[in-house]
């Protein structure tokens, strides 16, 4: 008799010694194991960005769009007439609402979340990532805010370490907030520095 449960299917640990993450759940609502790697910690909640993050994104696509969709029209206008115009024009088009789309996945993918010892970042639509600061390693952290930035009220917190791929920074932060992390990632990291905490 093979062991495991019904129908001899493995019940224990798998080959890595690590249990499937999906057993026991219903189908159509089992997750995807890379998801697991980017679970909020300990079960917090990832605190996020303004939606404001959105439009920042499409505006900025916008404004770069128009001028690429004009220089671009008026030269091939001259080279390929006024049919290879209209195809840039419709490939700008296209891209634009591309980056429409991409814009609102950006949104949903950023979070945060402050633990004792640490800060988390995560975001990416194609490529996720995780980055963990150790609130010891932080050496400084800086608030910017560019000119559509500053129309929409939001801003950057950036957080620097010794080591740049540690570095993170979280965007599209009310203004308010984005002092108030600001201050608080400070004290973590001077409490920390100081052997304090």
């Amino acid at each position: 008799m093979s062991p495991g449960g019904p129908g001899g299917a493995p019940t224990g640990p798998g080959p890595l010694g690590l249990r499937d993450a999906s057993h026991g759940e219903p189908p159509g609502r089992r997750s995807r194991p890379a998801e697991q790697a980017f679970a909020p910690p300990g079960g917090l909640p990832w605190a996020r960005v303004s939606p404001r993050f959105t439009w920042h994104r499409r505006i900025s696509v916008f404004l770069t769009a128009v001028p690429a969709a004009a220089v671009g029209a008026l030269l091939l206008g001259v080279i390929a007439g006024v049919v290879g115009a209209l195809l840039w024009v419709l490939a700008v088009v296209v891209s634009c609402a591309l980056g429409w789309i991409v814009a609102e996945l950006a949104y949903r993918s950023w979070g945060f979340a402050e633990r004792s010892d640490d800060l988390l970042v995560t975001h990416g639509v194609f490529v996720k990532r995780l980055v963990v600061v150790p609130y010891g390693r932080m050496q400084f952290v800086d608030v910017t805010a560019g000119l559509l930035e500053q129309w929409l009220g939001i801003a950057t917190v950036r957080v620097n370490t010794a080591a740049a791929a540690t570095d993170a920074c979280i965007p599209a932060l009310p203004a308010a907030d984005a002092a108030l992390l600001r201050d608080r990632l400070a004290q973590k990291g001077e409490a920390r520095t100081m052997g304090l905490c």
